[in-house]
């Protein structure tokens, strides 16, 4: 089977896209809509914010959901909400309605995005599962490259047309998903859904302390390379000295790496050990932080230099990805839909703190972005040195 031409894994791969999408495409409208809002771009970085925390939340309750009611409806209902919300991002005229709106963006956003890492593994299993996974962070990483880009372009227009793009993008994948997807929980497997019931289900994953190892170990290694999401528009255009137009120096390559990851997780599948990969990956990924860490402490900064490497640590993080993730839902068989949700939960609250309190601090030079990521990472390999799954022989 040829992944990247099959229909089910590229809209899976699409449901999952959708939060990068809304994150990156309006970035290089930050000083713009800040202008045209007659407010700082401080405050238009703060609706990054209002969008993360109550898609974090959501992540709690999405999987949980489908567990109850079905994927595809779950999916459904997330979709049809982030296109009501884009809509009125695009309609918004005051910083205060594109915070009202982006938080509606971040209720509905996040529900693609757990379903579909709950469906790979409804799907497939064994090598199969990660090839699958690599094969949708490949196409996954593409939405970061294009997003700043796309926005670029969109903003010869003007920058509502790039939420009304992002209102198109939701409305393509309602259609894709239901006519494309079947439907993996059938209604015999279904469970009750109440705050108890979802209470007993969490309570189940905290008790999970290889669950709990590998969910840290994902979301830091992400949150680590977010940190320069996060940051791209005072890292491009105040240190190295990008224009709004040229952001995709900083998510080509690193995307590009991210991609190579990604390739090496598909080929390394059923081939080499998934432990094996695991400890290759973290090794690699010590190496470039640390390197890094060390460059923008001593030598001027060089956007070659300080780009290339970000995306040589993408290498390392996505080819480790799949295998912790499949790891981590593995754990919960029965329950893979709450299990994505305390995943996408555990990474997207690393990611909300490093967006409202990580990077207003970091941002203050390129050694301020490099000890974040040394930070993050370290976490990473603390926790992941702890479970069975980096021990395995």
């Amino acid at each position: 089977m040829n992944l990247f031409f099959n229909s089910r894994v590229i809209t899976l791969a699409m449901l999952a896209s959708l939060a990068p999408f809304a994150i990156d495409t309006y970035l290089p409208a930050f000083h713009i809509i800040a202008e045209d809002f007659l407010t700082s771009p401080e405050f238009i970085q703060q609706s990054l914010t209002f969008y993360l925390v109550p898609y974090t939340l959501m992540t709690l309750f999405h999987g949980a959901i489908s567990d109850s009611i079905g994927r595809i409806k779950t999916v459904q209902w997330g979709l049809a909400l982030f296109f009501v919300a884009s809509i009125g991002c695009a309609l918004s005229t005051s910083v205060e309605s594109l915070w009202f709106f982006r938080a509606l963006q971040g209720i509905g956003g996040g529900a693609g995005n757990v379903v579909a890492r709950a469906m790979v593994r409804d799907l497939y299993e064994g090598a199969q599962a990660q090839r699958v996974m690599a094969t949708i962070q490949i196409i996954f990483g593409v939405a970061p490259a294009i997003a700043p880009m796309i926005g670029g372009l969109l903003l010869g227009f003007d920058w509502h047309s790039i939420f009304l793009f992002l209102a198109l993008y939701a409305g393509l994948m309602m259609v894709m998903s239901s006519y494309i997807l079947p439907e993996t929980m059938p209604p015999a497997n279904r469970l009750p859904f109440s705050f108890s019931h979802v209470l007993n289900r969490y309570k189940s994953l905290l008790r999970n302390n290889e669950f709990l190892f590998l969910v840290i170990a994902v979301s830091a290694n992400f949150s680590a390379f977010f940190i320069y999401v996060l940051a791209s528009p005072v890292f491009l255009m105040d240190h190295l000295g990008f224009s709004f137009s040229e952001f995709g120096y900083l998510f080509i390559p690193t995307v590009t790496g991210m991609m190579a990851g990604s390739f090496i997780a598909k080929r390394s599948a059923g081939r080499i050990s998934p432990s094996k990969l695991l400890r290759g990956g973290y090794y690699w990924m010590a190496f470039i932080v640390i390197s890094n860490l060390l460059f923008c402490l001593f030598f001027q900064n060089n956007p070659i230099i300080n780009i290339g490497f970000i995306a040589l640590y993408n290498i390392g993080m996505a080819a480790v990805m799949p295998v912790i993730s499949i790891a981590a839902l593995d754990e919960f068989p029965k329950i893979r839909g709450t299990a994505a949700s305390g995943q996408a939960f555990s990474q997207m609250l690393f990611s909300s703190v490093v967006a409202g309190i990580f990077v207003p601090i970091l941002w203050f030079s390129t050694f301020g972005l490099s000890l974040g990521l040394f930070v993050l990472l370290a976490l990473g390999m603390i926790s992941i040195h702890k479970t069975t799954l980096w021990h395995h022989r």
